[in-house]
């Protein structure tokens, strides 16, 4: 349902998008969901039809009976607001191209456009609204919530880390590194371990309250490049047949910078009950290895506090979404406190991954590591 346009002026407050939008009257007309993760619960209100499908599927491990949510999300299908705003764009990461995201401030509020599909969101205390081509994007829907799951926890206190990560229940190992080091590829080898459970596969929070430090994981599964699926027989079942067979003609080197994204449902892949996004932090791998070295693959114990390098490849921005306690929103190349990533790691065994990259010798270390060796 797309509402008629109203005049905004320069600076429309959060009371003027709530009158346009009216995310309650779309919501009360379909059945929310109701995800839990860790200490909350989130509903998600207004997906109708394939959205609804496409979520159930998705968060089918957490879904939970209706309950009071701590946070609630509403989607709406189809909506758009007058294009009269002045929008900034976000700057990209290091290495990225291209315009993604775009801001406009509003005094307790913030809006995010996504540049290439056309969807935007709210961000504030009182409403978490998506809203645009919803039913083509359900990727940037699923997005959405994780970031309000994201925010909620670094609120109270905990590190967002750039990191996947697994775990047996008594030893978690999260994984680092730059973006397409093998991390993904890593995680996804060691789940081949019948013990261990999929925590996440890019966002990590972490938490420093006792001598063991917490690890949660996001309910965001994998999305991972083809480089990562002809590397594990497992998943060889995502690719279609056409495009497995041109992919087996391209060399190594042309497979290793792909950009082209599959989803691994961790429980039709591996089984039901392979997910657990909660463990004690034990352990911690930065990947810092080369396709084109000639020393064999070596994990090193560090001192994480002496080698800024591999703590940058942990630390991660919680980008424009994120509203402190305060109101106040996250700015634009707003820099990370390493201190607090220092402390949160103090009880966690880090080491440095280094060497020729080799999967296969990595996942027998992970194994002894994880105390699954056989």
């Amino acid at each position: 349902m797309t509402l008629a346009m109203p005049h905004f002026v320069t600076q429309p407050d959060l009371q003027n998008i709530i009158d346009h939008l009216q995310p309650d009257q779309v919501c009360r007309a379909s059945a929310a969901l109701h995800i839990e993760v860790g200490e909350i619960v989130i509903a998600i209100c207004g997906a109708a039809g394939d959205l609804h499908a496409e979520l159930t599927r998705y968060f089918r491990h957490i879904l939970v009976p209706a309950r009071a949510p701590s946070i609630t999300v509403h989607v709406l299908e189809g909506q758009t607001l007058p294009n009269t705003l002045a929008w900034s764009d976000w700057s990209r990461e290091a290495g990225k191209t291209g315009r993604k995201d775009a801001i406009f401030d509003l005094t307790d509020a913030r809006l995010v456009h996504k540049v290439r599909t056309g969807m935007t969101f709210l961000q504030s205390a009182p409403w978490n609204i998506a809203f645009g081509p919803c039913l083509e994007n359900p990727n940037q829907i699923i997005n959405f919530i994780n970031t309000q799951i994201l925010s909620h926890y670094i609120r109270e206190g905990w590190v967002l880390g750039h990191a996947a990560a697994v775990t047996t229940g008594h030893k978690t190992l999260a994984i680092a590194g730059l973006s397409g080091g093998g991390k993904s590829t890593t995680m996804l080898r060691l789940m081949d371990l019948e013990a261990v459970c999929y925590v996440t596969n890019d966002r990590l929070l972490i938490e420093n309250t006792t001598a063991q430090p917490r690890a949660l994981g996001i309910p965001k599964l994998p999305r991972i490049n083809p480089g990562t699926i002809l590397n594990n027989p497992r998943l060889q079942g995502i690719l279609p047949v056409d495009r497995k067979a041109k992919l087996k003609s391209l060399s190594s080197d042309e497979i290793w910078t792909l950009e082209d994204k599959y989803d691994v449902m961790i429980d039709d892949v591996f089984g039901e009950g392979r997910i657990q996004h909660h463990g004690p932090l034990t352990d911690f791998w930065v990947l810092n290895w080369s396709r084109h070295s000639d020393q064999s693959t070596k994990v090193s114990d560090v001192a994480i506090a002496d080698r800024p390098d591999l703590l940058s490849a942990i630390m991660k921005s919680p980008g424009p979404f994120f509203q402190r306690q305060d109101g106040t929103f996250w700015q634009d190349r707003t820099a990370l406190d390493p201190a607090s990533y220092l402390t949160a790691l103090s009880g966690v065994r880090v080491q440095e991954v280094s060497g020729r990259i080799d999967f296969d010798a990595l996942y027998a270390i992970g194994a002894d590591l994880l105390g699954l060796a056989s």
